[in-house]
């Protein structure tokens, strides 16, 4: 897969994790207004295997999933990357009739209901601006 898109690893990529194929490709349109470099993974052990590769890691400004995961809860996903991938922050998005799940404050890990196309863009474009900043 990595062959697939060594060529968008020139630019800052948006990794997707999203098993719902139809939801993962609204969203991945979506967050490609943000930067056309958005690659969609179906799963969080898949997404965990691309984030090893150093070149895919380098690229990588933000992760972007659901709070529901298939294989391993996201709590646990994310808590996983962010021990990897410290320095990349990790939007979690929920569903709007979901209950709030338990939180842990740890840095660099942003929760928002998954209600406006807008609201989303706006977040996701705010993450990648202060990420450039802090680099910069």
């Amino acid at each position: 897969m990595l062959k697939l898109i060594r060529s968008k690893l020139n630019m800052a990529v948006i990794l997707l994790v999203d098993e719902n194929p139809l939801r993962a490709s609204m969203r991945q349109r979506l967050l490609e207004r943000a930067t056309p470099d958005v690659i969609r993974v179906s799963s969080p052990a898949e997404a965990l295997c691309m984030v090893e590769s150093e070149d895919f890691s380098r690229a990588l400004r933000l992760v972007v999933t659901s709070s529901r995961v298939s294989g391993i809860s996201s709590p646990e996903f994310v808590l996983e990357l962010r021990a990897r991938m410290p320095e990349v922050p990790v939007l979690v998005l929920t569903e709007s009739a979901e209950k709030p799940v338990e939180r842990q404050e740890v840095d660099g890990i942003f929760f928002m209901s998954a209600n406006s196309p807008e609201e989303l863009r706006t977040t996701v474009d705010g993450l990648l601006h202060s990420r450039s900043r802090q680099t910069a």
